[in-house]
């Protein structure tokens, strides 16, 4: 290099993967045709959303509050446009969008987005799947903290209050999202606050409802058991659904205990394995529950099953441990009566499950004060029948459909769909929850939120939400295309995989740079590897790392 050289290099890393993904949704643009763009501004409402989301995507411990520095060292103008410069993304430009973005509606302006990705990249909306997560939050909020009126569609900022915690974070308050992903690479077709007191059971028919009137497609709704009341089935009962029925209802505790689910072949085994149904068997009951013609299936799950026997052994020898310490208390108490001495049995062994004490025998006797007392002994004995009954239930629960006659489902497709919606993750957590062990995770900027109004806050779980819509699309399109080409890329472990995901790929394109010499833009360490799978993303994505 010359005396005279000027160079300059800047990391690039996966953000223009990110930048890519944004640019082929077309967010940046229908963002500004949505709020309008002031020839005055030094950058438009939707650039700096893509800053939101690049910044929300970047997987390191900079929370928007350090916003403009995390662009310090990256390659802004690539990224985000000519001329743009970290000074511009400042908290009072970011204050200033986030208000737009409340004012013109979040949830339309999601939904508006999202039916064109569904459009653009043909995304399977046969079935979808609704679920519920909290967020914690830190400080004090004037939110009113008082009940409304459910109301779906609301024109009022959520309450920031305290709730149930799926954190375990009683002591803190809490906002609500709500969420729908399609079973093709859970793409947030929905996104919804919440008041951190909201109930999911008083909420998700609603939801339904309002999701079936903004999207316009027929849509089989797959759910927990939140949205399995009464009230809710009436809600939806022109829509399809699957959901787990809770065992709180009579009938289905019934037949979880007394229906018998007859043995399979061993052709028939097999072809359930092959259908990634391996261990699942079921049994068929036609039911009419809050006026609903329905198919509920009793499923019984033999790895469930042995867990279940497993947590059984343990509960038994917990509670004979418990049962061994009461008597031994039992034994030293004194009580003035035997009916005293009855009633406080009496309360031990209603609290008792799987074991009762019997054999009691109440004597007489003196106390050091020369009184007379009478003493108490009992003999632990287990409830045959009740661990029968628990033991019959093991590894076994229902699911409900209404889709029933000339629209019925194979049991195959409602276990299949129903497993799709537990199995939290693709990026989910418990959450059963699709998406949201993503949004939780402590590297996303969102972790803990510092702005000051319950506006602010659902702007920001719109952001997120936008986050979780480039990442899973992006994961989507890499995964089909690497089973396109049949080509699998190097997984955490060495091994070829067709379904890598997308974090995997982030981390493997740490250490890219954009170096300008004497003006002129190259990439560096830009390998055959890091090539290929560029070359399975969208095409937007490959500018950035200047392929195209």
């Amino acid at each position: 290099m010359s005396p005279t050289s000027k160079a300059e290099i800047k990391n690039i890393d996966h953000l223009g993967i990110v930048a890519g993904l944004i640019d082929e949704i077309g967010i940046v643009e229908r963002i500004n045709y949505k709020l309008g763009i002031d020839p005055r501004e030094k950058i438009t409402a939707g650039t700096l959303v893509k800053a939101i989301l690049i910044n929300g995507l970047g997987f390191v411990s900079k929370p928007l509050y350090l916003f403009s520095q995390f662009f310090d060292d990256k390659a802004i103008e690539l990224l985000l446009g000519e001329d743009i410069e970290s000074g511009y993304l400042n908290d009072d430009k970011i204050g200033r969008v986030m208000d737009k973005l409340y004012k013109y509606g979040l949830n339309n302006l999601f939904i508006e987005i999202v039916l064109s990705v569904i459009k653009k990249f043909q995304i399977d909306t046969k079935y979808s799947y609704l679920d519920a997560t909290s967020f914690h939050l830190h400080g004090e909020y004037k939110s009113e903290d008082k009940k409304h009126e459910e109301e779906i569609s609301r024109e009022r900022p959520i309450i920031i209050t305290k709730g149930y915690s799926r954190d375990h974070r009683p002591d803190l308050k809490q906002v609500v999202l709500d969420l729908i992903t399609s079973s093709d690479g859970d793409i947030p077709l929905l996104m919804r606050t919440g008041d951190g007191n909201e109930a999911d059971k008083a909420v998700f028919g609603k939801i339904l409802v309002e999701f079936k009137k903004q999207i316009f497609f027929d849509s089989i709704m797959v759910c927990d058991s939140a949205l399995y009341s009464q009230e809710n089935l009436k809600l939806i009962e022109h829509l399809k659904w699957i959901s787990r029925v809770p065992m709180t209802i009579k009938r289905a505790k019934e037949l979880v205990q007394l229906v018998n689910i007859e043995e399979i072949s061993l052709e028939e085994r097999q072809r359930r394995a092959a259908l990634n149904l391996d261990g699942y068997t079921w049994k068929e009951e036609i039911v009419n529950y809050g006026g609903i013609k329905q198919i509920w299936l009793i499923v019984e799950s033999q790895k469930r099953r042995e867990s279940d026997l497993e947590k059984l052994d343990k509960k038994l020898k917990k509670e004979k441990e418990k049962v061994d310490k009461l008597l031994k208390a039992l034994k030293k108490e004194d009580f003035e009566t035997p009916e005293q001495a009855k009633y406080k049995l009496k309360g031990i062994n209603k609290k008792l499950i799987i074991f009762e004490i019997k054999e009691v025998k109440i004597t007489k006797s003196n106390s050091k004060e020369n009184k007379t007392v009478y003493k108490m002994e009992g003999v632990g004995y287990e409830k045959p029948e009740q661990i029968e009954l628990q033991r019959k239930e093991a590894g076994r629960f229902i699911l409900a459909t209404n889709l029933v006659d000339d629209e019925k489902l194979t049991p195959e497709d409602i276990i299949a769909n129903y497993k799709n919606q537990q199995s939290c993750v693709r990026v989910s957590v418990p959450l059963g929850s699709r998406g949201f062990r993503f949004l939780k995770d402590p590297l996303f900027f969102a972790d803990s939120f510092f702005v000051e109004n319950p506006e602010r806050i659902e702007t920001m779980l719109f952001l997120m939400s936008l986050c979780l819509l480039v990442y899973n699309l992006g994961q989507r399109e890499l995964r089909n295309s690497l089973k396109r080409v049949k080509i699998g890329i190097k997984n955490q472990l060495g091994k070829l995989t067709l379904c890598p995901t997308l974090r995997w790929v982030f981390q493997c394109f740490q250490g890219i740079h954009l170096l300008t010499l004497n003006g002129i833009n190259q990439i560096i360490n830009l390998t055959s590897e890091r090539h290929f799978i560029l070359n399975c993303l969208p095409s937007s994505c490959q500018k950035y790392y200047l392929l195209s």
